[in-house]
């Protein structure tokens, strides 16, 4: 059942679980309880599509190293940002869940085998459990395995997987009730701080929704999971979670950056190595990493490069490219303009895929471009990059978030270490020279974006770390099941988990975390350890 806020809703709800999110990790975690037999509602503070008012609420102040704006890299409607997701698919390696000596705060509390079996079902929800890296023959194969590791990314073929067009398992399932146009302002706990008692939650027209449960999962992403604990401040003066001062910090992103660039004539050996291809109907596209040996041995981050065609440093878009690229960061990601975004991502994926590297390698030759060595960087954990509250305050009455995103001298370490690596393997294999970007060796330390890179040339929109999982709560927010240290009944779901980034996109460990966490909550709810919820004096009805 879908009640829309906008109009009539009930005065109260209850459920066995009460989900904050609606996107991978919230749509994830109440199938899985679904087919445990809970009751689940979904709440989500936007409609079924983008609306400026609701877009507005992601807006906030960001200080420290420059980002892109907070109402542009995430969406508040059904499915979230996942409705603009690439669908890139890869698992974390095994080097990055250890603690890394070279690597302050580094270490999750689980190792890969723990979320093995959900990683693998995760596979399967994206349709690429049948991709494995190609056997073919290319450069890929003659790198030395104690310098350079070569990763796979793997493609969704649904660019909607998680909007309201796909979710009618959920909205037509009795127990399952979505709360749309409904903000969460405010996660109340029990008098005794041991647990959660309800969800103070604002309809457009400032009315106020109560909403019970047995259990509730926390799983808005992972700027706006941070920003509800420290806003559920009415009880908790710090916030929920945040007896150690840690919610919010630890922000990571993958950010992005101009590596350097392959010099000499080979450019067709390496294009042909990073063509996508299609293996077993899945398609996928590699990218090179320092081996767990050369991490070790440096003291390196798991960064991440690939190889492209890019205009050179300090060059401009030719007027095509701009017009593009103006167009699609002013459209609004309305349905309308989310299918166009797919029709040419369909388009030009048809194109490459039919012509494979000849197209950039002509256009390399004919335009006199780079061979560019493009980043896709793993940020250190670091306690000062953080998200805080603002001091203004949204139309919900909630206060915007504060971003101070922070980078440190590892950070630019890494890459450079990377492009180092691949430098003295081009050499070896005889395939020109790799020329390191002029700020890697800058004694400043800063990072650097190029916005001639990627289309996203800051960063992924891939929000980690800000409320990480630590067996110790003097170290994390969450145990190694997303449960809130200290709060019988509060879990955790998204990246805001991870105690590290890695090199991989976040979204296929996102969606195996949901899982994990959803079966620890469904045992749970089996084995009652919370008290039963009351809804007294509510004309509620039950979801």
């Amino acid at each position: 059942m879908r009640i829309d806020c906008a109009g009539d809703a009930p005065e109260a709800l209850t459920a066995d679980v009460a989900i904050i999110g609606s996107g991978a990790a919230g749509q994830a975690a109440a199938r899985r309880l679904l087919k445990h037999g809970c009751r689940v509602v979904i709440i989500e503070s936007g409609g079924i599509d983008h609306e400026a008012e609701a877009a507005d609420l992601n807006a906030g102040e960001i200080v420290g190293q420059p980002y892109h704006p907070l109402d542009h890299s995430r969406l508040r409607f059904f499915g979230g940002t996942t409705a603009v997701w690439g669908g890139r698919c890869a698992e974390l390696d095994p080097i990055d869940f250890e603690r890394r000596s070279w690597v302050p705060h580094s270490g999750w509390p689980i190792a890969p085998d723990d979320i093995a079996g959900e990683a693998e079902e995760a596979r399967q929800m994206f349709g690429v459990e049948r991709a494995a890296p190609p056997q073919q023959d290319s450069i890929l194969n003659r790198f030395s395995p104690e310098e350079l590791a070569v990763r796979w990314w793997s493609f969704d073929p649904k660019f909607d997987r998680f909007t309201i067009d796909r979710a009618s398992d959920l909205e037509s399932d009795p127990r399952c009730t979505l709360l749309i146009h409904a903000t969460v302002r405010e996660i109340i706990p029990a008098p005794d701080l041991q647990s959660i008692e309800r969800l103070d939650i604002v309809k457009p027209d400032g009315r106020v929704i109560d909403v019970r449960a047995r259990h509730f999962l926390l799983a808005a992403g992972g700027i706006e999971n941070p920003r509800i604990l420290l806003a559920s401040n009415s009880v908790a003066t710090a916030g929920l979670g945040n007896g150690h001062d840690l919610v919010g910090r630890y922000f990571m992103e993958h950010p992005h950056a101009r590596g350097g660039r392959i010099i000499g004539r080979f450019e067709w050996q390496w294009l042909s190595a990073f063509a996508k291809r299609r293996v077993g109907g899945v398609e996928m596209s590699p990218a090179i990493t320092p081996s767990s040996a050369l991490q070790r041995r440096e003291g390196l981050l798991n960064s991440a490069i690939t190889v492209a065609v890019r205009q050179p440093e300090g060059g401009s878009h030719p007027l095509l490219k701009r017009a593009y690229l103006h167009v699609k960061h002013r459209t609004a990601p309305t349905r309308r303009g989310r299918s166009l975004w797919k029709a040419t991502k369909q388009l030009v994926r048809g194109y490459t895929g039919a012509i494979g590297p000849l197209h950039p390698w002509a256009m390399k030759r004919l335009n006199n471009l780079d061979l560019a060595l493009v980043v896709r960087a793993e940020q250190a954990p670091n306690p000062d990059s953080r998200v805080l509250l603002s001091d203004s305050r949204d139309a919900s009455g909630m206060p915007r978030a504060r971003l101070d995103w922070r980078l440190s001298a590892i950070d630019v370490d890494s890459v450079a270490g990377l492009v180092a690596a691949i430098g003295r393997e081009a050499e070896r294999l005889g395939l020109g020279t790799a020329e390191p970007a002029t700020w890697l060796s800058a004694g400043s330390k800063q990072w650097v974006s190029d916005g001639l890179v990627s289309a996203h040339p800051i960063g992924g929109f891939h929000h980690m770390g800000t409320t990480r999982m630590a067996d110790d709560p003097k170290r994390g927010v969450t145990d190694s099941w997303g449960k809130v240290h200290g709060l019988a009944n509060l879990h955790i779901a998204g990246s805001s988990l991870f105690p590290t980034g890695g090199w991989a996109n976040p979204t296929l460990t996102i969606v195996a975390l949901a899982l994990r966490t959803a079966d620890r909550i469904a045992e749970s709810i089996r084995r009652p350890a919370v008290r039963t919820i009351t809804a007294t004096g509510a004309d509620g009805t039950t979801g």
